[in-house]
């Protein structure tokens, strides 16, 4: 049998070794639901203030393979400042990730990764917060990459630690 060019680009594909990623596991890492104010702040009229601070952390498990938390804090206060709810997640990924530089697996661990996971975060936070007689939160999606370009630009200006 004679070798076709064909021939040898599948076999030379066959070798070559290039970026890979996959999702391994995604899981509730801690999770926590209050209302402090509870039946009282059903009487009132609901229309909350919403405080939610968003963060994102990943540590090395193995050789390619990486934890990636998202961390939602979420507040909701009523007329006067009376706190109706707060919430606190921390959706959990497990990735395998292989063949990427040292800034794009930086970029991957603080975009790309929490990006897969807050639908996933959005669902237990709206169904915990309907289990505690509350609407739906519907929170908005985030842009991961603007993110991570701000914490990149002010890391640049002011030598802060770089987002991981």
């Amino acid at each position: 049998m004679t070798d076709t060019p064909q021939d040898d680009a599948v076999a030379g594909a066959e070798g070559a070794v290039g970026p890979s990623f996959a999702m391994q596991r995604i899981y509730v890492k801690d999770i926590s639901f209050e209302s402090p104010r509870s039946p009282e702040i059903f009487r009132g009229n609901w229309k909350p203030r919403i405080n939610l601070d968003l963060n994102t952390r990943s540590r090395i498990l193995e050789t390619d393979l990486y934890e990636v938390i998202l961390t939602l804090s979420i507040e909701a206060s009523a007329e006067g400042e009376q706190t109706g709810f707060i919430v606190e997640l921390q959706q959990a990924g497990v990735f395998q990730i292989s063949g990427l530089d040292e800034a794009q697996l930086q970029h991957t661990l603080a975009s790309y990764c929490p990006n897969l996971l807050f639908p996933y975060a959005r669902e237990t936070v709206d169904s915990m917060v309907l289990k505690g007689s509350f609407p739906p939160l519907m929170l908005a999606p985030v842009n991961f990459d603007a993110l991570y370009a701000e914490a990149m630009e002010r890391q640049q200006q002011g030598g802060a630690d770089a987002p991981h």
